[in-house]
């Protein structure tokens, strides 16, 4: 019996992860979100676990478990599902991103910027250097989705370069 519940963002990146990916395990979307949007969401693995059996109840996605073995979990988007997600992709937001940067923490509270900056500067160099990598090497074939939220990654980490850079001195 289905029944209408408070979708999350959370909701969302199950019912949009097994809308790309097709049928999947809890492990499954786990890894998919590792590789993709867990560059730019950051949510807690248990809830991949549970948010699926929570959307199943609903009628937002199909439960089939494994007869043997680990009698692992495969839940699949039904059309409530895709439905739901579709009405969610048009809706416009003018929602700001959340910040949470341990080293504004530890500058607002008084710490030196250099040191700080110093490995900021590292790490952000790291992070763009991944995302220009991928970029280059699988950012034709990539959808236009994945490939635009990829471009604001290397937009949003070039501009953090510039802040730490200018602190760093």
């Amino acid at each position: 019996m289905s029944s209408d519940i408070r979708l999350t963002p959370t909701s969302y990146i199950v019912l949009g992860m097994l809308r790309i990916a097709g049928e999947s395990t809890p492990y499954d979307l786990k890894l998919g979100v590792a590789a993709s949007l867990g560059n730019f969401w950051s949510l807690q693995h248990a809830q991949l676990y549970s948010e699926p059996e929570r959307l199943a109840a609903a009628g937002y996605v199909t439960e089939r478990r494994e007869d043997g073995g680990r009698r692992r979990k495969h839940y699949k988007i039904t059309a409530k599902g895709r439905r739901a997600l579709d009405e969610w992709l048009k809706e416009t937001t003018d929602e700001l991103p959340e910040l949470r940067d341990p080293a504004l923490l530890k500058i607002f509270f008084g710490a030196e910027p250099g040191p700080l900056a110093t490995h900021q500067v590292a790490a952000h160099r790291a992070k763009l250097e991944e995302y220009e990598r991928i970029l280059e090497f699988g950012g034709e074939q990539m959808p236009t989705g994945p490939r635009t939220t990829l471009e604001g990654g290397i937009a949003n980490e070039k501009e953090w370069l510039r802040f730490w850079s200018r602190l760093e001195k």
